[in-house]
């Protein structure tokens, strides 16, 4: 094959895309026509790869679903597959990428054809042999005269016959899939709900309150209120899980100068520092507690002076422990921009609740003054800024079918699409008044509704009549998923194409 010039990761982008939108067709059809097998012939030969270099040579066995190979071969489903989007996209045949996608595509589509058969037969169900052999008599290729040919149908060897046999059982199965469970998930009266859930629609302002501008004065003044949890001070450590009798040889030992903290540590020690000699660095009193639960142990221990050793601790993983202080403790230093974002990290992670209290606070403040004189002077008041969205319905949980929030490109709204508080108040409070506070992710929100519009019954019966197909589209996109992320699904694709095509693979510039 020569090799073709490489687009630019942009172009190529685009043309995958383009391609991929095009390709991904529902994955249960079957197309069994002496046609496509003619096209598949034909597709095959692609840069000078033909049918005895390539069948010749290797087995096409793509990956596994249940143990289950996934094989390509000119008769089967996979093979079908690959020649109608090759005849479909014959113009592009040449080019390596496309080459690639098309293979890649037809891969999966067999895939989850074959995943879907396996999951039915582990749910114990196969179609009832008597229902096979009325499909297979019905067949155009064995009607002569408008009725079942038994001629023809004895002209066919017994591995034709068996093959096709087989071919419309899994196509029951399939049908049975798609058509009877799928057309089971829409009702009249859902249908009418969705219309009625699009049909409102809100328009907000919004303002937010991020955690992030917890003031450096409250953290300071929570550091001061407990001054325990961040003085620091260079510990080492020996823990022992054994028993107590060991614990305190242990201890013994080092206490009488038998051994050096450190060998001790190294021999006898149970935790993460033992290779260090016990060494735990600097370490912040809330730290400690991972080591001892006691409060009042705790503190008896930080404050010793330089080169004592405490006394054995009980920990709160049914150990020992006892301590060597190697610096004695100093308190934080609330100058120190370095100290005072770990005392705000310690606030954020443990203390989540008192910075929220804090902005809902100033939120209600907000809301008060907006209720006294109007929304957006109190903004002006405040020196508040608002965003606005909208108008959307209720949508919750971000469905594909109309406007959602993560649409929206608003950060402070991050999830909000799943959070039943968010949707309660963006619907239930009155018009152009500000809601309570929620907390929303990071920050604390205020909502203030704007507008309310309502879709006209044309509107309203275009979500009416698309619900289903979006119910189906939703439907064959979970089935393909739960096949393609299955354990029991096991892909080779990239290995046995790039065995098999070697020349075309190394064109894929996303690989390499």
């Amino acid at each position: 094959m020569a090799a073709k010039s490489k687009k630019s990761p942009e172009t190529q982008e685009s043309f995958f895309s383009d391609i991929i939108q095009q390709i991904k067709a529902k994955p249960f059809i079957y197309f069994g026509t002496f046609l496509i097998l003619i096209v598949i012939f034909i597709a095959f030969v692609f840069g000078g790869i033909s049918f005895d270099s390539v069948f010749g040579m290797n087995d096409f066995t793509f990956g596994y679903y249940n143990g289950v190979p996934i094989q390509f071969n000119l008769s089967n489903y996979f093979g079908q597959i690959y020649a109608r989007y090759m005849q479909q996209f014959q113009e592009l045949a040449d080019d390596p990428q496309f080459y690639y996608l098309i293979w890649e595509a037809a891969f999966f589509e067999a895939a989850v054809r074959i995943g879907i058969l396996e999951e039915m037969k582990i749910a114990g169900f196969s179609a009832p042999e008597e229902v096979v052999d009325m499909e297979v008599a019905a067949l155009p290729m064995f009607q002569e005269n408008g009725r079942f040919s038994p001629s023809r149908y004895r002209s066919l060897d017994n591995n034709s016959r068996l093959e096709i046999w087989r071919e419309v059982q899994e196509s029951i199965a399939m049908n049975y899939l798609i058509n009877d469970i799928g057309g089971l998930r829409i009702s009249n009266a859902e249908t009418a709900f969705i219309g009625e859930m699009a049909s409102r629609r809100r328009s907000f302002e919004m303002v937010s309150f991020s955690l992030d501008t917890y003031p450096d004065y409250e953290v300071s003044a929570f550091a001061m209120a407990n001054p325990g949890l961040f003085t620091e001070v260079h510990l080492s450590i020996i823990s022992i899980y054994s028993n107590d009798r060991e614990a305190q040889q242990v201890y013994d030992s080092v206490v009488n100068g038998l051994v050096t903290f450190e060998d001790a540590a190294r021999n006898n020690s149970h935790d993460m520092y033992a290779d260090r000699g016990g060494d735990m660095g600097v370490i912040a009193g809330h730290e400690l507690r991972w080591e001892i639960a006691n409060e009042s142990e705790r503190e008896r221990i930080m404050n010793l002076p330089t080169g004592s050793i405490s006394e054995l601790v009980r920990t709160p993983f049914d150990g020992w422990a006892f301590f060597r202080v190697n610096q004695s403790a100093r308190p934080v230093d609330l100058y120190d921009e370095f100290e005072l974002m770990q005392v705000r990290s310690y606030i954020m992670n443990n203390e989540r609740g008192r910075v929220e209290e804090w902005l809902v606070t100033g939120a209600d403040t907000f809301r008060s003054l907006s209720d006294s004189i109007g929304f957006y002077d109190a903004l002006e008041v405040m020196g508040l800024s608002s965003q606005s969205f909208g108008p959307i319905p209720i949508n919750f949980g971000d469905t594909q079918l109309f406007d959602a929030v993560n649409r929206l490109d608003i950060a402070d709204l991050a999830g909000a699409g799943s959070n039943m508080l968010f949707w309660n108040m963006a619907f239930s409070t009155p018009l152009q008044s500000v809601s309570i506070p929620r907390v929303i992710n990071s920050n604390v929100v205020l909502l203030y509704p704007t507008e309310e519009l309502f879709l006209s019954e044309v509107e309203m019966s275009y979500f009416q009549w698309d619900y289903p197909r979006w119910i189906s589209n939703e439907f064959d996109s979970t089935l393909r998923s739960y096949i393609l992320n299955n354990p029991r699904f096991d892909n080779h694709f990239e290995q046995t194409f790039r065995r098999l095509f070697p020349d075309v693979f190394e064109h894929l510039w996303w690989m390499y």
